[in-house]
């Protein structure tokens, strides 16, 4: 990427989430965010990405609230034990833990499947929400780009490993669901599928942050596409939780950081706040059976028109299954 594209990028980037934050705040003078309410969900299991921090947090409890068993999946150890007392004093739910998993490595995501699978029990809803956001150049511990193993590639592998379980898990009426979490940013995102990995150029965090929130979407539609071809009582849902007041603001400009600081309580959702959508789609009684949607503060609503290009779905799937050492893309090869 050029020095141009690279600061394209980055300003592409910033007026998407301005007109995010401006459409928050409208809505905030006209009377705010509604919290949904959901039925409670016993005897099933989830699993949440990153879920000692921000939305994944707010999502595991909510969750746990529900009555779900919930799984915790992270690699914050020193944090875990505290976020898992906190959740399971909140909600008055002891089935609350945490597995540790390393979304940047591929050995890690195979350990913690392991650790899942030995568990026996099933599996109803996948939430794949861990990130990381505008980070500096540097490489995960198989040597993809941080925003593409970490956002990506982590949560491709992580999924594709489980989807017996969900398959096993799904019956009729009463669907498992995989739900990713992506971000407005996919809509300024650009896929170059020959250069997933920004080495070429000028690295933009900003672009890379972006394609991989791209990636996501195109995946879940692809995922959908198969998993309906095959009759499947899985369903795959991608949704955008908006702009939300977490720690992962560290390395954006130093400007944006100082609009949180002063005008977060404002302008941005709380963790709580960002986690409705996710758990909407988790558990909506709406969204039996239905998968390959994009969903926005628990609404349909259309992605970036990229997105819906099939062909496109699969060059990346297919590229996926190759970075990650599934087997190849061809429809239906991984799912059975």
């Amino acid at each position: 990427m050029s020095p141009l594209s690279a600061a394209r990028a980055a300003l592409r980037v910033y007026a998407a989430g301005a007109a995010v934050l401006v459409a928050q705040l409208l809505r905030r003078c006209l009377g705010g965010f509604a919290e949904p309410v959901f039925c409670r969900q016993p005897d099933r299991v989830a699993i949440v990405t990153g879920g000692t921090d921000g939305i994944g947090f707010a999502t595991a409890k909510y969750l746990a609230r529900l009555g779900m068993h919930v799984i915790i999946a992270g690699n914050n150890d020193a944090k875990a034990q505290e976020v898992i007392r906190k959740i399971r004093e909140e909600t008055l739910n002891s089935k609350v833990e945490f597995l540790y998993c390393d979304l940047g490595s591929m050995t890690s995501i195979r350990q913690f499947v392991h650790k899942f699978k030995m568990k026996n029990v099933p599996l109803h809803v996948l939430v794949n929400n861990a990130g990381v956001m505008m980070v500096p150049q540097r490489q995960t511990k198989d040597g993809f780009e941080e925003h593409l193993g970490v956002n990506y590639l982590g949560h491709f592998l992580l999924t594709n490993l489980l989807l017996d379980t969900l398959k096993e898990s799904g019956s009729p009426g009463c669907s498992a669901r995989v739900v990713t979490v992506s971000s407005a940013t996919h809509y300024v995102g650009e896929l170059n599928l020959d250069d997933l990995q920004g080495s070429r150029g000028c690295y933009s965090p900003h672009g890379a942050y972006a394609q991989s929130k791209l990636a996501l979407v195109l995946f879940t539609y692809r995922l959908q596409r198969l998993l309906a071809a095959q009759g499947s009582h899985v369903t795959a849902n991608v949704v955008d939780p908006g702009v939300v007041n977490t720690d992962l603001y560290r390395h954006v400009f130093w400007g944006t950081r100082l609009v949180k600081r002063v005008l977060g309580w404002l302008l941005f959702k709380t963790p709580e706040e960002g986690a409705w959508t996710t758990v909407y789609a988790a558990v909506t009684p709406d969204l039996e059976g239905v998968g390959g949607r994009y969903l926005y503060n628990e609404k349909e609503a259309g992605s970036l028109q990229v997105t819906y290009d099939q062909k496109l779905q699969q060059q990346l799937w297919a590229t996926s299954c190759q970075l990650t050492g599934l087997p190849d893309g061809s429809p239906g090869a991984i799912l059975r």
